[in-house]
């Protein structure tokens, strides 16, 4: 099975990469800290796990070395911190693929496959997930949001139901 750990403390944007990722095939599981990314790594054995740089109980790169002590898996690094130390010390630690929020959800899929030898292919049975929240910018303000494609985006209340386009590739993912 193809199987990958996401680790970001951003519960939100871990469901929605989780969600991406489950809609191109994969078999995705969550961690929301450090340790316990750590322990779902040895039980689960992922092929792959996509790593938040900015954990709560520790940096993402201590999760690396950790699992590689008794695993042999590929890492995706994620992180809002574009600086050159944090890209020096992923090239040392032979982190081939770093993707710097905002990001396409595409390009995550594209090396999340690529470390796993797996031409991606879009598939016509791809569906977009379905149901509207409302969230609050304040009090008297409020902006519909959609799940779609994996991500939250802004749903167009014109449409009057008609069902949205077809999904994205390009649309960015933010978080910190």
């Amino acid at each position: 099975m193809n199987r990958v750990l996401v680790v970001d403390d951003e519960q939100t944007l871990a469901q929605n990469l989780q969600a991406y990722l489950q809609a191109q095939g994969l078999e995705v599981h969550l961690a929301h800290d450090g340790a316990s990314g750590i322990d779902q790594a040895e039980s689960l054995a992922p092929d792959v796990i996509v790593l938040d740089y900015r954990l709560p109980d520790m940096e993402g790169f201590q999760v690396l070395e950790t699992v590689r002590r008794n695993r042999s898996c590929h890492f995706v690094l994620i992180t809002a911190h574009p600086t050159a130390e944090v890209r020096e010390r992923a090239a040392e630690l032979g982190v081939t693929h770093v993707l710097f929020k905002p990001f396409p959800l595409m390009e995550l899929a594209r090396a999340v496959f690529d470390l796993m030898g797996i031409e991606r292919q879009r598939r016509s049975t791809d569906q977009p997930a379905a149901g509207f929240v409302e969230r609050r910018q304040n009090r008297n303000e409020s902006f519909p949001l959609q799940l779609y494609d994996g991500s939250w985006v802004l749903a167009d209340r014109r449409r009057n139901g008609t069902k949205p386009g077809e999904p994205d590739d390009e649309q960015l993912l933010t978080g910190e």
